[in-house]
């Protein structure tokens, strides 16, 4: 069950903070991305104001969010972006993999769709683009829901760094069944809902001319070369100082209670950066969207519902 809380963001913070000045957004240094269009039912199709932009966690895609994306279009009669961020899914590959430059493509996209107030959601990885984005463009944005994620830095856990090694192994292995990539996998994680997720990013790439005859090797769509050598500060969060970068706007906090990223400590901290928040606890781990859908969308749809 979904708990409510309205924190006072006013709690007296622990650590000094610093500010720093974010890039401002250049078209040269962003990527076109890769989306879903999920449309509300027939006859609301003409609003096109107030669209929902979604945005997945690392080796996310697009496709995680389908269903709720489908349902949030119809139940809010909105229309519902899902992207695929840089080096993921579909869209193009990029050397720099920050929340700065993520929050960038987001910035690019919203003009490039001609979208009006849109509203944000992200899990991990996107829930810091999307706060990265409306600390740093808040005019650009509507509201935001951040998916157990916090404006904080936290050092990553070294499952992920685990993961991309045992990537690496499927990929010299040059398997060409999934079960075989499986088989090797489960040195890095038991849990079989995880490994099909990793394993989801798996493609098998066309022939080509000096294509040896036989099965083709399957690779991975994310680069892992890149994803790699981020992981040190996908833990952090460009932001430092919530006096120099504050979002007016309202704010859903949505964090899993059996997850360690959004703990007690750092919740005045979601305040002073967002002063207008709301915290829903749910009984999940950090994966929350896909452990409790239905919870979710209860809580997305109450904030999202305009107030009369």
């Amino acid at each position: 069950m979904a708990t409510w809380r309205i924190v006072s963001p006013r709690l007296a913070l622990s650590t000094p903070l610093r500010a720093i000045i974010s890039r401002p957004y250049s078209s040269s240094s962003t990527v076109p991305l890769a989306y879903d269009h999920h449309e509300p039912p027939k006859g609301d199709r003409h609003r096109q104001d107030a669209p929902i932009i979604f945005m997945h966690g690392l080796f996310g895609s697009k496709k995680n969010n389908r269903s709720v994306s489908r349902a949030l279009a119809r139940d809010l009669k909105r229309h519902v972006y899902t992207v695929d961020l840089r080096n993921h899914g579909e869209s193009p590959h990029a050397p720099q993999h920050t929340y700065l430059a993520m929050a960038s493509d987001i910035e690019r996209f919203i003009q490039d769709h001609g979208l009006k107030s849109p509203s944000l959601i992200g899990h991990s990885m996107g829930a810091k683009t999307a706060m990265t984005l409306a600390l740093s463009s808040p005019s650009l944005i509507a509201d935001i829901v951040a998916v157990d994620n916090a404006p904080v830095d936290v050092a990553l856990s070294g499952t992920f760094a685990r993961y991309i090694e045992g990537m690496r192994r499927i990929e010299a292995a040059s398997v060409t069944r999934q079960a075989d990539a499986d088989a090797i996998l489960k040195d890095y994680e038991d849990d079989i809902a995880i490994r099909h997720f990793l394993l989801g990013n798996l493609y098998r790439p066309s022939p080509s001319p000096s294509t040896p005859a036989g099965p083709i090797a399957q690779k991975f769509r994310v680069p892992l070369e890149i994803l790699g050598r981020s992981l040190g500060h996908l833990g952090d969060f460009p932001f430092k100082d919530p006096s120099a970068a504050r979002f007016a706007g309202p704010a859903l906090f949505v964090r899993g209670t059996r997850s360690a990223y959004v703990p007690d400590e750092v919740v005045p901290l979601i305040g002073e950066f967002f002063p207008r928040f709301r915290l829903v606890d749910v009984d999940a781990g950090h994966w929350v969207i896909s452990e409790k859908p239905e919870e979710f969308l209860r809580a997305v749809i109450e904030f999202l519902t305009p107030k009369e």
